[in-house]
């Protein structure tokens, strides 16, 4: 990243190889280093926020917090606030008990918008976190799927129910399945960016209990995951259950395929991404939410049969 742009090698070099460097150059415009009103007003009404980050180990995985509608605020306009960390049972309880590089997503179902900002984290003292930010910037609507949230009085702490080195056959089973997940990957400054990536049940592909694939549909041109794994191949997925509030967390290696044959059977595909899978939880209670059932989104591409 240079002051002449908000990317890095990595970035440029996939924008370059899918032939995007202008596009890329057009959307760069909108990204900043500071909250815009507009944007601290969306981040005071939100119920979730995703969070990527490296453990102790240096896997990188995704996850979510949640609160009341204010749970999230800007206090100015480079510091987000958090009232929430991740529990113990979470692979990132222990990196974010201190300070550590962030990748976040608030999203915005029911209305199909969604924000990003990534920085440094630190622990507030109280519970929560604080995030000074180094990039903030919105995302188109496509591929959002619509829903709205819904409390569950019920829930208790999240707890982990299982957990290994691959995919279980009921694992394999809900990603599969999955109309939406969000991904953590890491810059060669060791930022960390966590993107939003949705289609219709079966884009994401189950190849096997220890590898995962999905398609790079049509986007904004930023090119920041893709440009991330130029550089460095680790990756975190977090696949939320919104019928239970349950999530699936995997962290792995991560190639993009730029060939043409790659995309085959999977309509919409530019160019596809294969997880190879190291390890997995799964958390019941993720979140005290549920989501009503989906309205999918317009821009999706019809799956394959």
């Amino acid at each position: 990243m240079t002051t002449d742009t908000p990317y890095h090698p990595g970035e440029r070099a996939a924008q370059a190889r899918a032939g995007r460097l202008d596009r890329a150059d057009h959307s760069g415009r909108a990204v900043g280093s500071t909250v815009p009103a507009v944007a601290a007003r969306f981040l005071t009404e939100r119920r979730m926020l995703v969070v990527g980050a490296a453990d102790a180990d240096g896997r990188l995985w995704a996850t979510q917090l949640s609160g009341a509608p204010g749970f999230l605020r800007a206090a100015d306009e480079r510091t987000l606030t958090v009232a929430a960390r991740p529990s113990g049972d979470d692979p990132l309880a222990g990196a974010l008990a201190g300070p550590a590089e962030v990748g976040t997503v608030a999203l915005d179902p029911a209305a199909r918008r969604r924000m990003r900002l990534n920085g440094r984290s630190v622990p507030d003292g109280r519970g929560g976190l604080v995030i000074t930010a180094d990039q903030v910037y919105a995302n188109c609507p496509k591929y959002i799927q619509r829903r709205s949230p819904v409390d569950r009085p019920e829930a208790g702490a999240p707890r982990r129910v299982a957990g290994g080195p691959a995919l279980s056959t009921a694992q394999q089973l809900m990603a599969s399945t999955a109309d939406t997940f969000f991904v953590a990957t890491a810059g060669p400054d060791g930022r960390v960016d966590a993107s939003h990536r949705g289609g219709n049940p079966g884009f994401l592909r189950v190849l096997g209990p220890d590898r995962l694939r999905w398609p790079d549909y049509a986007g904004n041109s930023m090119f920041m995951t893709l440009g991330n794994l130029e550089l460095d191949p680790r990756a975190g997925l977090l696949i939320p259950d919104w019928e239970t509030g349950g999530a699936l967390l995997v962290t792995g290696e991560a190639r993009t395929d730029w060939s043409d044959p790659a995309g085959a059977g999977l309509p919409g595909a530019e160019r596809v991404i294969d997880l190879t899978v190291t390890d997995v939880l799964e958390l019941a209670d993720a979140t005290p939410l549920t989501w009503t059932d989906p309205e999918y989104s317009p821009a999706n591409p019809r799956s394959a049969g």
